[in-house]
């Protein structure tokens, strides 16, 4: 397995993002989110979805070169059409503004339509946090196929449609959630495919409606469940405002359009938490919270109690250090795709 250190990868994805017809700043801002997302041990999300990105572009469904417009503004509210570029691209803008009109107006609130796959959801929110902000946002592919089931049901008819809240605080790590309102994101069910790894009972049905924990059942008819397991209707009810915010309020529609393109809707919510308390005081606390939470006696198979964020950000230390571990499947692929625009792989080890 290749081993790679991020500066190099980032390099690499960014130079076949531009040979593909990105400007250099956009090739820039798409590389540096996925290389940030196999930093972060979400490889899922990280560069092996630029061969994706890529047939997306050749298919003529993802203008590399496209820029976000508004379509209409308030002082507190943002409706904007990604004109179908990079969602790395559209969704960093559209929160540069959102924490622009928070700083003016306490909160800020944005829909967005027409863009392509955001990548890792919590990047976003975090640029809130940074700047002493709350950032939620929510993600729905609008009438692209779908992956998971309603509860109770076996047939797709969500998408994975992730939620995320990032947290200002005097935390070295950042506080955010970041998770699939599905048990599992659809990325990792690729990797374990591509690993041929067995999956846990619980994440998926088969063709025939019954659980299974080979992940080739899901590719060969099967289908996603909601979070939750035997409680899956708090996954299913969480997916569902998930839709009703990005999908339906920016006009995405539902359902399944099998000649669609793949368009990522998104509901973003800035706060200002100095609106309501001193913003010191807000950060100190949610320190001391998490503080709280870490102190608390592990169970059994576990040696410590961690806060959201906590894991990406040691994975992210180690990997910044180490390298980032590529698999052989995933490094063919790249392989392929950079030398059709001429762009050598990064040197690697293994």
């Amino acid at each position: 397995m290749p081993v790679v250190r991020h500066e190099r990868l980032v390099a690499f994805a960014a130079a076949v993002y531009e040979a593909a017809g990105a400007s250099p700043e956009h090739a820039a801002i798409v590389a540096r989110h996925q290389v940030g997302a196999n930093l972060a041990g979400h490889d899922s999300h990280g560069v092996r979805l630029l061969p994706n990105y890529v047939a997306a572009i050749e298919r003529g469904h993802l203008d590399p070169a496209a820029r976000p417009a508004v379509i209409s503004e308030t002082g507190a509210t943002l409706f904007v059409s990604g004109n179908w570029g990079f969602g790395q691209v559209v969704s960093e803008w559209t929160m540069e503004r959102c924490i622009a009109m928070a700083r003016e107006t306490r909160v800020a609130a944005a829909v967005v339509r027409e863009q392509g796959h955001v990548g890792r959801l919590a990047d976003y929110p975090m640029m809130a946090a940074r700047d002493g902000l709350i950032g939620i946002m929510l993600c729905d592919s609008g009438q692209a196929p779908k992956q998971v089931a309603p509860f109770g049901g076996r047939e797709a008819r969500l998408g994975t449609n992730p939620i995320s809240i990032a947290f200002p605080s005097d935390l070295e790590a950042p506080l955010v959630i970041d998770m699939a309102t599905s048990a599992v994101a659809l990325g990792k069910l690729d990797l374990a495919r591509a690993r041929r790894h067995r999956i846990p009972l619980g994440w998926i049905l088969d063709r025939d409606g019954r659980p299974t924990t080979d992940p080739d059942d899901f590719y060969a008819g099967g289908v996603m469940l909601p979070l939750g397991g035997g409680e899956g209707h708090k996954g299913y009810g969480l997916s569902v405002a998930v839709e009703i915010l990005a999908a339906l309020l920016p006009g995405l529609g539902f359902g399944v359009d099998p000649l669609g393109r793949h368009n990522d809707g998104a509901f973003m919510l800035v706060v200002d938490p100095s609106a309501f308390r001193p913003l010191d005081d807000f950060k100190a606390e949610v320190a001391a919270f998490a503080r709280y939470l870490k102190a608390t006696p592990p169970a059994e198979g576990f040696i410590e109690v961690l806060y959201p964020g906590e894991p990406e950000y040691r994975t992210q230390q180690q990997r910044r250090q180490n390298g980032i571990p590529i698999d052989d499947a995933i490094w063919s692929e790249l392989q392929a795709t950079g030398s059709r625009y001429g762009v050598p792989l990064p040197d690697a080890t293994r």
